[in-house]
């Protein structure tokens, strides 16, 4: 059994002082233009810049695909489970970033557990800027020790929460796929 993500990420600040940020895409390309202005929305609907949370600070990012995916809201309930202590001993902010309204926010984290930060990108600006794919092929690397339902069960619990929630939509565009960032000053990496 691998083990436990809180023992995998380890370390403390770097020292010396640190470079300037400069984010590059996955062919050591600069990033898509203007991605790190996009605005994104917190559980308030206040305005964050992308950028901003990974200017000064390392940042692992995930975009989940929607709050009602199944096999999204199984991953968050795992990164719950992360200790604010290893990452603070790593120096490293763990960033859930969703395409749906502010609203959805604070019940997807109280459904997950979820505690870490957490904004959305209603408009997918971020999500089409760095080429996220859209579509609903299923690419498996192997059972995923993250997801626990099936794709039955997992899709008749994301139908019950979309049509029993207080706000009935589909909480984002269900083809769009997500994906790991991970960034900071003079970092980026795609997965």
């Amino acid at each position: 059994m691998a083990a436990p993500v809180t023992r995998q990420v380890r370390g403390g600040a770097v020292p010396g002082p640190r470079p300037p940020p400069v984010a590059v895409g996955p062919e050591g390309l600069p990033l898509a233009a203007g991605v790190a202005e996009l605005p994104l929305l917190d559980a308030r609907g206040r305005r964050v810049q992308f950028g901003a949370l990974f200017r000064e600070r390392r940042a692992v990012v995930v975009l989940v695909r929607h709050f009602l995916c199944y096999v999204c809201k199984e991953y968050v309930e795992d990164l719950a489970k992360i200790p604010k202590s290893f990452l603070e001993e790593a120096d490293i902010t763990l960033i859930v970033i969703g395409q749906s309204s502010y609203h959805h926010i604070e019940p997807f984290c109280k459904l997950t557990g979820y505690s870490h930060e957490i904004y959305v990108d209603p408009e997918r600006e971020i999500y089409k800027r760095l080429g996220m794919k859209r579509g609903e092929e299923i690419a498996s690397s192997g059972q995923s020790p993250h997801v626990k339902s099936n794709l039955l069960s997992g899709s008749l619990q994301s139908l019950w929460r979309a049509v029993t929630g207080p706000l009935f939509d589909f909480q984002g565009d269900p083809a769009q796929q997500g994906g790991t960032l991970i960034l900071g000053p003079g970092r980026f990496m795609m997965n």
